[in-house]
């Protein structure tokens, strides 16, 4: 009989989501030694337990069974997320960003390094911001610290020296009067990042970043999020290890 190894990956989320085996038994549906097997003795748990774990915990189906990635109903689920490729972000209509910001019910997730394009073309975009965290959507801002080493190599990468920061600085003074906005958390990162990510509710767009490059030149891929798929988790799941890695920026002048 082949021998199977424990899943630490399960373990770990599980220790890092502040839950018991217990608490999380009772949430699946499940009894403790059916998680305990789950984790003990590698075995992997019918689907539908799994997209409510991976869930529950923030995390990849994939990357808590690796063994699923060729499950066939979780490519399928996927390609399905897929909705267009943008060729490079100017290519998205202004109407959508408005749209997008507009019809947003629970959550504005947007991770960047500056984003500053925000504000320059969406009218009134943080005055939509504030009224959007009054109606009860949480809206996360993540955005560069200028001072970080991180953003001044990325400047210095793209060939604009320490523009970067500035705009940086630009951005978080855009964002001054919408801080302390009941709904509205905001935190500086200091991170290389792979892409820009703007989620609104079950829409997901991640802008590709390219060496040497400003992300507005990079292709953006439009996701659209459905149970079972990986995609728009897999974005999130980046966002979340950003937001956890950053610096709660002070509302206060």
């Amino acid at each position: 009989m082949e021998e199977r190894m424990s899943n630490e990956r399960l373990r770990a989320a599980i220790a890092a989501g502040d839950r018991s085996v217990a608490a999380v038994a009772d949430e699946v549906g499940v009894d403790r030694k059916t998680i305990e097997r789950w984790i003990s003795n590698g075995r992997v748990p019918h689907r539908s337990h799994r997209l409510r774990i991976a869930q529950l915990l923030g995390q990849d189906e994939v990357f808590l069974w690796p063994e699923t990635a060729s499950d066939v109903r979780t490519q399928s689920a996927s390609e399905a997320e897929f909705v267009t490729l943008y060729p490079n972000r100017g290519a998205i209509a202004l109407d959508t960003w408005g749209s997008l910001l507009t019809s947003a019910t629970e959550s504005i997730d947007l991770l960047a390094f500056a984003a500053s394009f925000m504000h320059d073309a969406i009218p009134d975009f943080g005055a939509q911001l504030v009224d959007r965290a009054r109606s009860g959507v949480r809206v996360r801002l993540l955005f560069g610290d200028p001072e970080s080493p991180a953003i001044l190599l990325r400047g210095e990468e793209e060939g604009i020296g320490d523009l970067l920061s500035a705009r940086c600085r630009l951005t978080w003074n855009y964002f001054k009067p919408v801080l302390d906005t009941p709904g509205v958390e905001a935190r500086m990162h200091g991170l290389a990042l792979y892409n820009s990510i703007f989620r609104f509710d079950n829409v997901l767009l991640a802008n590709t970043h390219t060496y040497g490059a400003p992300a507005s030149h990079s292709p953006v891929l439009h996701l659209h999020r459905i149970p079972g798929g990986r995609l728009f988790d897999h974005y999130m799941g980046g966002f979340e290890r950003s937001w956890d890695q950053s610096q709660a920026v002070d509302p206060r002048p």
